[in-house]
């Protein structure tokens, strides 16, 4: 896979896509949301979660990834949430809706435990 590093370590990262990639194996576009923090189960985090993912899917589908990654385009999608921790009973339920939704937008996800580079 190829890697264009697109890392931060801003406390607030609504709006920032922490690594952007492409398998060249598949040609898939891969965004990876990086989710170090243990999950508490507050609103507080599910509502940052979501907004994360919505500027995720923002960046697919309204242009910004055809402005920046021209070479990309057309290319299928998959937005990747690496968590250091497993989370909790109410992410879980929210990420489950999230992939539903995606999924009418022909965007992939996946979950992974345990893997998060900062």
């Amino acid at each position: 896979m190829q890697i264009k590093p697109q890392t931060s370590n801003i406390k607030d990262r609504a709006g920032v896509i922490d690594v952007i990639a492409q398998n060249s194996n598949t040609g898939e576009v891969v965004l990876v949301m990086n989710e170090p923090e243990p999950w508490n189960d507050s609103d507080e985090r599910l509502l940052a979660l979501q907004e994360r993912f919505n500027a995720y899917v923002s960046f697919l589908l309204d242009g910004e990834m055809a402005e920046t990654h021209p070479e990309l385009v057309g290319k299928p999608a998959r937005i990747e949430l690496r968590c250091a921790h497993m989370p909790d009973t109410r992410a879980l339920e929210l990420l489950g809706m999230i992939h539903d939704q995606l999924a009418f937008q022909e965007i992939r996800m996946e979950v992974v435990v345990g893997e998060t580079h900062r």
